[in-house]
Parts: structure tokens; C-alpha cells; sequence
């Protein structure tokens, strides 16, 4: 098989599906020929120099940051919580900023001390869209499939709706997405300039019934596009989203228990055999210029 590095325009690896220290993932996702990496605030926090060196790293590494993640549990708390939640946000902007990111991740609350009422969750996700205004940051609302109020994308896109701020906007997860049972055809109500990121992954089993089910296949036995059981489901997803118009990131975002204990190599080789079913079967894209896939003809890179 040719081995030379493929750069993936559209599509990213996150870096939690690696095993190893952050500069030996940025090392393995830009060898493997993506040129961007989705970051968690583990990766930035627990950096031994800290996370101005861990910014360094990530700056040097010359792959664009997808997105930062993740933020839980923020939405539909009240007095001290909402307060302590306040400052969190904003010690998570800060590293998201320092890194180069221009998106934040947060996921739909799973807290039951927080509130249903989609006006106050709306409100709180506005507060921390306008936190995040002087940062250029974007805001990506995400449903969590055993989220409190908030268990599918449709139930988000309300919440972003009702939020009305114009650096909100709604993350689709397909194994959120495929756990929960929503139906594609409630990608036809969304608006594509508000689809701000789209993280994508795929489980072992048809269904994952409870909510101890859900949570440990996401955390833990998550596999690359087309290693799963609803590859025809995903094709569907990201062919639909071609067809509303989203023209954004799609992030790999795999928790694999095996795969930690894999070298990152490997790992990056089986993301990048997705990448490629993805653009080439899926979307039916050719190779314009040779060892590069471009989906959208953004031209050969720099």
C-alpha cells in the first residue's frame, strides 16, 4: 500500500484516540497526512511544561486546531453552581484561545441540578457565546445522547435557536446520533452556516439501550467511520449534510480503549483508510492532484 502522506483537507483526527504524550500525537496525525487535530483540555493542562509550552507544541506542529473540548455540564444551574460553572468557561476559553482554537466544544448538561427549561439553557449558552466574542471564539452546543434535557441534534438546534448569537452553533456527533435513534431527516431543518462541526464515529452493536450502555460505548469502544455496524447510516449522515450545503470539519472523535494501547501509527493509518471511504466512496470525490483528497477544491496547500 502507498504509504506517502495524504492531506485531508475536511477531515480530522482527535487526539484522544492516541495513546502518548501530546507531541507524539501531533507528530503521528500530521505523519498520517491530516492537517488538523481536534485538542481536549486534558491534552493542554496536563502537559508537563504547562500550557504555554503545550500552545508551543501545538503551534509547531503546523496542524490547524478543529476544536477544543470539552465543556459539561455548563447549562441550567443556578446560584453557586452557575457561578462556578461561569468561571470554568472561562478558564477553558483562555486555554482555547492559547492553543489557536477558534472553536469550543460543550456538551448538553447531564447534571440533574440543572433545569429543562430550554429558555434558561438558551440564556446560559448566549452568556457564554458573548464570554466568547472578544476571543473570536465560536461556540459549538452538542447533545449528548444521555443528556438531561437535551438528547438529540434536533433538541440542540431549539436550544441554539432560542439562544439567537451569532457565534452559537450546533455540533453533530453520529454516534450521539445513532445511540439516540434520530432520524436523519431532521438534518432538512437545519440551517448549514450553523452547523459548526461535525464529529464523527461509529460503535460495534446496533443498539445501546441504556444510559450505562451509551456512556461506555462512548467512552470506551468507539471506532473509526466504516469500522462499525451502521457504516450505511453514516454514509447517509455525512452525504445528507453534503447536500444541505455544510461545507465544515469533520472531526474523527474515537474513544477506543484497544486503540491506547496501539502505537499511534497505527491508530492514525486506520483513520486515514477512513478518510479516504469517506471522500472517495461516500461523497464520490476523486483524487484531483496526486496523494492529495480535496473535497471542496480549496486548492493544493501551502
Amino acid at each position: 500500500m502507498d504509504t506517502a502522506p495524504i492531506n485531508f483537507d475536511d477531515f480530522g483526527m482527535d487526539a484522544v484516540s492516541l495513546a502518548g504524550p501530546l507531541a507524539a500525537k501531533l507528530a503521528a496525525i500530521r505523519d498520517a497526512g491530516f492537517a488538523q487535530v481536534m485538542l481536549s483540555a486534558t491534552d493542554i493542562a496536563g502537559h508537563p511544561g504547562g500550557v504555554d509550552a503545550a500552545a508551543r507544541l501545538v503551534r509547531a506542529s503546523g496542524l490547524r486546531v478543529t476544536g477544543f473540548q470539552v465543556l459539561r455540564d455548563f447549562e441550567g444551574l443556578s446560584g453557586r453552581l452557575h457561578d462556578y460553572k461561569i468561571d470554568i468557561a472561562k478558564a477553558m476559553l483562555a486555554m482555547c484561545s492559547a492553543i489557536g482554537s477558534r472553536v469550543l466544544v460543550v456538551t448538553s448538561s447531564t447534571s440533574t441540578h440543572a433545569t429543562t427549561d430550554p429558555d434558561v439553557l438558551a440564556r446560559d449558552l448566549r452568556k457564554l457565546a458573548m464570554l466568547a466574542v472578544p476571543l473570536g471564539i465560536r461556540i459549538v452546543y452538542e447533545a449528548l445522547s444521555w443528556g438531561r434535557a437535551v438528547r438529540e441534534f434536533p433538541d440542540a438546534w431549539d436550544i441554539v435557536c432560542r439562544a439567537d448569537a451569532p457565534n452559537l452553533g450546533i455540533g453533530i456527533d453520529s454516534l450521539h446520533a445513532f445511540a439516540a435513534k434520530s432520524s436523519l431527516d431532521d438534518l432538512d431543518i437545519l440551517a448549514s452556516d450553523k452547523i459548526f462541526l461535525v464529529q464523527l464515529a461509529d460503535f460495534m452493536w446496533q443498539e445501546a439501550t441504556s444510559t450505562e450502555e451509551r456512556i461506555d460505548t462512548a467512552r470506551h469502544f468507539s471506532v473509526f467511520p466504516g469500522e462499525g455496524v451502521h457504516s450505511r447510516a453514516l454514509a447517509e449522515l455525512v452525504t445528507r449534510l453534503d447536500a444541505i450545503g455544510y461545507r465544515g470539519d469533520y472531526s474523527f472523535e474515537v474513544f477506543n480503549d484497544d486503540y491506547g494501547q496501539l502505537p499511534p501509527a497505527v491508530v492514525c493509518e486506520r483513520a486515514r483508510r477512513s478518510a479516504i471511504w469517506l471522500s472517495q466512496d461516500v461523497l464520490q470525490r476523486s483524487m484531483p492532484l496526486p496523494n492529495q483528497i480535496r473535497l471542496r477544491g480549496r486548492g493544493p496547500s501551502s
